[in-house]
């Protein structure tokens, strides 16, 4: 096992640069997980730590050696791709085998090794014999882990090895990429545009946004205290409401289109007396406001309801802008469209930020 240590990494592809100075500190057994929308080089970055893409500036340390200039062969990695990557003609065995072989590993160890890992992820001897073709979609990806074990690396690295599975398959799968690394304690970095896998798997989460770490810590830390807009719409699923509206005069309220009042969780907004805001609201701290504590934010035009059993979504309008809400409430609710519903707010569960910026307004800031 070892850590891994990014400083002021940059990639350039001619004049555009697409990693943008990023710096973290990974630690020995820790489970990162880099989540970003597509195109916002989680995946470039992953590769230059394998090596697979050379880096333009900046430093890149496993285990305390940098390797900027070893080859990925040299760097005691290994990672499971999202194409699985599987010599079609070998069995899984082989497969598995294979990186070990090449190493020049005398065979009573080569099969030592791949029949634990095969057994860690309980690949039975019919399977060993199979080849891919006839494995199912998760069992292949079984194999790619397998074939990553086996080598007993110092740091895995996983490209969206996920995406190419079915809903249903990925939950199972996620549970046991995360039982796994738990198993092995190695370090472990994974790549995912899936907020819910970011939020499930990783002791950290680093946010990236067009080559830029927006922010970086645990995943509930994220969840809780976004440090941008663009973090609070990413984490959260259905995603954050975003509304216009200005703090009060006095700095304790925050006043929406309409008329509608809030108050602001305890702290001094005063620095910010006046001036417009973003006000971000998680669907699930809204709640009829007959049965809540905070206070009424608006009263709700419905226009659709999603049925989920456990929860209902219920989707909308209010103000004078119409501004669209979505609501996520526990339990099956009846709600038919034209239906208008008061709701309320915690104070504690208000989300300010710069209009401009974007960046999060905490009080005497």
């Amino acid at each position: 096992m070892a850590e891994v240590n990014l400083r002021e990494v940059v990639k350039d592809y001619g004049d555009l640069r697409v990693i943008h100075g990023v710096s973290c500190d990974i630690r020995d057994g820790e489970f990162l997980v880099i989540v970003g929308p597509s195109g916002c080089g989680k995946s470039t970055l992953l590769r230059m730590i394998a090596g697979l893409e050379q880096i333009t500036g900046g430093e890149i340390a496993i285990g305390g050696r940098v390797v900027n200039e070893l080859e990925p062969a040299a760097r005691d990695i290994a990672m499971v791709f999202q194409n699985y990557a599987l010599y079609p003609h070998m069995s899984v065995y082989d497969n598995m085998a294979y990186g070990l072989r090449i190493r020049g590993l005398p065979k009573a160890e080569i099969d030592t090794r791949v029949r634990r890992a095969a057994g860690i992820l309980e690949l039975g001897e019919e399977l060993l014999r199979r080849k891919p073709r006839q494995l199912s979609g998760g069992q292949r990806q079984r194999v790619a882990m397998g074939r990553a074990i086996v080598r007993d690396p110092a740091v895995f690295l996983f490209d969206e090895p996920l995406s190419n599975l079915d809903a249903k398959l990925r939950v199972q799968m996620r549970l046991e990429i995360k039982k796994l690394q738990q198993n092995l304690g190695v370090t472990s970095i994974y790549v995912t545009h899936d907020q819910v896998e970011a939020m499930t798997l990783g002791h950290r989460l680093m946010v990236l946004n067009g080559g830029v770490v927006e922010q970086l810590g645990p995943p509930i830390a994220l969840y809780e205290r976004p440090a941008t807009r663009f973090v609070a719409g990413f984490i959260g699923s259905p995603a954050m409401n975003f509304l216009t509206a200005r703090i009060g005069a006095d700095g304790t309220t925050v006043d929406l289109p309409g008329g509608d009042r809030l108050p602001l969780p305890d702290g001094d907004f005063a620095a910010h007396a006046g001036r417009p805001v973003t006000l971000g609201i998680r669907p699930e701290h809204l709640e009829p406001a007959a049965e809540g504590i905070g206070v009424a934010v608006a009263h709700l035009t419905v226009v659709v309801t999603e049925q989920l059993g456990a929860d209902t979504l219920i989707h909308g309008h209010f103000g004078n802008d119409r501004s669209d809400l979505t609501v996520r409430l526990h339990g099956t609710v009846h709600a038919a469209a034209g239906d208008v519903l008061p709701l309320s707010v915690r104070p504690e569960h208000l989300h300010l930020f710069d209009p401009d910026s974007g960046r999060r307004l905490d009080p005497a800031a």
